[in-house]
């Protein structure tokens, strides 16, 4: 049994930016932005080398899991949105408790927002709770090496390069290698992830980027 439940519904924030449990009426702004992306989103999406009856096959299915996950301490996924629309989906998953007390990070973003700054500020929002309010050890990201953009959110809010994970997702089709990057609890900025973001003005506002 998970040693924390995680409260459910929660949100975190950070000027125009949230991170909220997607919700019912949300369905056909996050199809739109689904399909809108599918291209972009193609290259680095987690794909099934087999079929698997675990993984929701609907839209009100998932949100059920997210709940369900979340109360039971798996995991804590998160719509990323600004005022009036959704824009991605941030997770942080895998969570071990006990003696480990960790979990790995995963997210999407839309194309249109890509490059502001706003997938930097989702992951340093949702990596400051887990080390506070979960209390959280260890948090990774893994990403494949070609991936430039997600290398460069790992490097800008501080996460240390750990290793090569051969073939460790399936993604469009194939078995890829992933880069592991590391921030432990006591390698986390003292006054917080975001704080650190804003301190050195590498977040972009919305109005900023038009």
């Amino acid at each position: 049994m998970a040693a924390i439940r995680i409260p459910w519904p929660l949100t975190l924030s950070e000027g125009q930016l949230v991170l909220r449990p997607l919700h019912r009426r949300d369905l056909r702004q996050w199809q739109q932005l689904r399909r809108s992306n599918v291209d972009w989103l193609r290259e680095w999406e987690a794909t099934l080398p087999a079929p698997d009856p675990t993984v929701p096959t609907s839209y009100r299915a998932m949100i059920r899991s997210h709940a369900h996950d979340a109360r039971d301490g798996r995991s804590l996924s998160l719509a990323m949105a600004l005022p009036g629309q959704l824009i991605g989906q941030i997770t942080l998953g895998g969570l071990s408790w006990g003696s480990l007390r960790a979990g790995h990070i995963g997210y999407w973003i839309g194309k249109p927002w890509a490059g502001r700054g706003l997938t930097p500020l989702a992951v340093a929002l949702i990596c400051d709770y887990a080390f506070t309010s979960l209390q959280l050890h260890r948090i990774e990201i893994n990403v494949r090496p070609e991936n430039h953009s997600s290398l460069a959110v790992v490097r800008k809010l501080g996460f240390r390069y750990e290793g090569v994970r051969k073939a460790y997702l399936h993604i469009n089709g194939e078995w890829r290698d992933h880069l592991t990057y590391v921030m432990m609890a006591e390698e986390r900025p003292l006054a917080g992830i975001v704080a650190q973001l804003s301190s050195h003005g590498t977040i972009e506002t919305p109005a900023d980027s038009e």
